[in-house]
């Protein structure tokens, strides 16, 4: 859609205005709250990208057996790993090596399928490890189905020596393979993992008007999760979620029956403001910022999201105990204020770890040691 267009025609109609806002408003709305499973990615699938670049495509100049030069864009200077997609094919790319004033030279770490053709648009993104837990991570698991209030929902678990188990919630703009970076680093601590689906998920079932509620109602999947958790022997729960996936562990552990049991929380770039996260959504994919807000209030009214509900959230009212929160300064979907004034309030609780120059749920990427260690260092006192 010409986001452009669609305002100046909603703005030059005087008649039947209010009818053009709130189309404008609901189309808007649905790059947030629309609820299905993440598409495959693709080249042009730039708004689900962590790493995109706003201001050209991405192009390739030249590979080589162990390097590759893009065009030089924000995202292709970024610092970390990364993969670099295009159709047919999918590499990993590591630091940069050399930088110009037209191009930008990264190594080349891992390459399959077809190399892309010198002049091909590509795709920088977080997606460094795809498969599952196994094939990514040569990690013994198992394919489990947790049984939510709307039917099963896939889970991987990766079993391991300690009774305390992580539960690891994805962002609903991506999937399960979000948080395949992190299960490593749990495994070497000895803590069992189970990464669960939620509703509108693939392979789950769908949510019955078809939106994501910001949590509100996502959280049952969550309780589920630990339910079949402590049936499995379970002693304490450590929740960790990435972007609305954090906000929906935020709800489950201020409304679990097992809150008690709760350990700790781990939140990776949480979202603590819906309309700021739905502004952002849409900014990144080029939205206007009128319609942007038009957008935001009208997600607000299709989802019901409890906004009281969400301010206590964000003041840390309902930690059940000590909390991770991980965050970049430059975040363009959940603004570091929030995230800084959560650490501030709760200061007896929350340990922040800024990640500067990392794009929303892509800090992992950024700095891949800093974040495990961070991650090593909070979780060992709690095991």
């Amino acid at each position: 859609m010409r986001w452009g267009i669609v305002v100046a025609a909603g703005t030059a109609v005087a008649a039947g205005a209010g009818a053009v806002v709130l189309i404008v408003g609901r189309r808007v709305s649905s790059l947030a709250v629309q609820s299905g499973p993440a598409a495959e990615p693709t080249v042009r699938s730039t708004a689900r990208s962590a790493a995109r670049s706003a201001d050209q495509p991405l192009r390739v100049q030249a590979i080589g057996a162990a390097d590759v030069t893009l065009t030089r864009t924000a995202a292709s200077e970024r610092r970390g790993r990364y993969a670099l997609e295009w159709p047919g094919g999918h590499a990993v790319v590591g630091e940069v090596l050399r930088s110009g004033p037209k191009g930008v030279t990264r190594r080349l770490e891992l390459s399959a399928g077809s190399p892309p053709a010198v002049g091909a648009q590509v795709e920088l993104t977080p997606r460094v490890l795809r498969g599952d837990p196994g094939s990514a991570c040569g990690l013994d698991y198992m394919d489990v189905l947790v049984e939510g209030e709307l039917g099963p929902l896939p889970a991987w678990y990766v079993p391991a020596l300690r009774g305390t188990w992580v539960i690891l919630v994805h962002d609903p703009e991506a999937d399960r393979r979000q948080a395949l970076p992190a299960l490593p680093v749990l495994h070497r601590l000895g803590l069992p993992a189970l990464v669960v689906s939620c509703r509108g998920d693939q392979g789950a079932p769908p949510s019955p008007d078809g939106l994501g509620h910001f949590g509100e109602t996502e959280w049952h999947d969550v309780e589920a999760a630990i339910q079949f958790a402590k049936e499995a022997g379970a002693g304490r729960i450590i929740l960790y979620g990435w972007s609305l996936g954090a906000a929906t562990v935020l709800r489950a552990a201020a409304r679990s029956e097992h809150r008690a049991e709760l350990a700790g929380l781990v939140l990776d770039s949480p979202v603590l403001d819906p309309a700021a996260a739905v502004r952002g959504r849409a900014a990144r994919a080029g939205v206007p910022a009128g319609a942007a807000r038009l957008g935001a209030l009208a997600a607000e009214g299709r989802t019901g999201v409890d906004v009281a509900g969400f301010a206590r959230l964000a003041d840390g009212a309902d930690l059940p105990g000590p909390t991770l929160l991980l965050h970049s300064p430059q975040d363009g979907i959940a603004p570091w204020h929030d995230a800084a004034r959560l650490a501030h309030r709760r200061s007896d609780l929350v340990s922040l770890h800024a990640v500067p120059g990392a794009e929303h749920a892509a800090l992992w990427n950024a700095d891949p040691a800093g974040y495990e260690e961070s991650l090593r260092r909070f979780l060992t006192p709690i095991l």
